[in-house]
């Protein structure tokens, strides 16, 4: 079992294949700053580096998923703001990167807001998103004349189209769970008392899966995006022959022991 202590702004623990990992400062409602980034990054490249993992669950701590930036953090830096900002937008992206290269699923559950580059941006690098029924999501970028970050501007427009992206950023919108899901931003939702038994068993499900055949299915699907259909069909005919000769392999080592 790997564990990251419970009092640091991300905590993970792994158990049985599920890599459970927690945004920590339900104080703020989960907000971004560099000290929960930098954690956020390590505990994904631990999930990276230990092959035990098999799923990675994300949540948040408290009654909101992430309401993005941590604005009280902003407001105390004054002239130091704009490098802080630089500095915490870059560990904001090499958290997010390390989310999606993770060869295995990603579940992310959202109760309450998810909000800004944070929360939403964290959403839409996800393989999989369950919501409470009472969650909310928005983008709460144009409030604090911000533009997008966190990967919301890449994977938005792939997800919910570009007409309902920028309307989102444009108008502040607010989706609700039930919004979120018919527009394609998240795939399951339940209610608020069903919520976490149901995330659990998704995540308990997916941990004893194919691991192998969902990672090369992952990173076919984003390749995807930026290949012909002649280049994809052949990136798909090496995967499944490199997923049977690693079956095959394991298995003869298995029949050997």
């Amino acid at each position: 079992m790997t564990t990251i202590s419970s009092t640091t702004p991300v905590a993970l623990d792994v158990d049985g294949g599920l890599a459970r990992l927690r945004l920590n400062r339900p104080e703020v409602s989960n907000g971004l700053n560099v000290e929960l980034l930098k954690a956020l990054h390590e505990a994904i490249l631990t999930c990276h580096a230990d092959p035990s993992v098999r799923v990675v669950l994300l949540t948040g701590e408290g009654r909101n998923f992430c309401a993005g930036g941590d604005i009280h953090t902003f407001e105390s830096k004054g002239a130091d703001l704009p490098d802080y900002l630089r500095e915490a937008t870059a560990w904001l992206q090499l958290a997010s990167a390390a989310l999606i290269q993770l060869r295995v699923p990603v579940v992310t559950a959202v109760q309450g807001f998810a909000a800004g580059g944070g929360g939403l941006g964290l959403v839409c690098a996800s393989d999989i998103v369950v919501a409470a029924e009472s969650a909310k999501f928005t983008m709460a970028y144009s409030k604090i004349a911000a533009s997008p970050d966190g990967s919301s501007s890449y994977f938005l427009p792939r997800l919910i189209g570009l007409r309902r992206s920028l309307e989102l950023h444009y108008t502040n919108r607010v989706l609700s769970a039930r919004e979120a899901m018919e527009w394609g931003l998240v795939n399951r939702v339940h209610p608020d008392a069903e919520f976490s038994g149901a995330v659990h068993a998704l995540a308990r499900e997916l941990a004893q899966g194919p691991t192998l055949a969902f990672g090369r299915a992952k990173l076919l699907f984003h390749q995807s995006t930026q290949e012909s259909l002649e280049t994809q069909m052949e990136l798909e005919a090496q995967a499944i022959a490199r997923i049977k000769r690693a079956v095959k392999s394991r298995a003869l080592k298995a029949y050997l022991n």
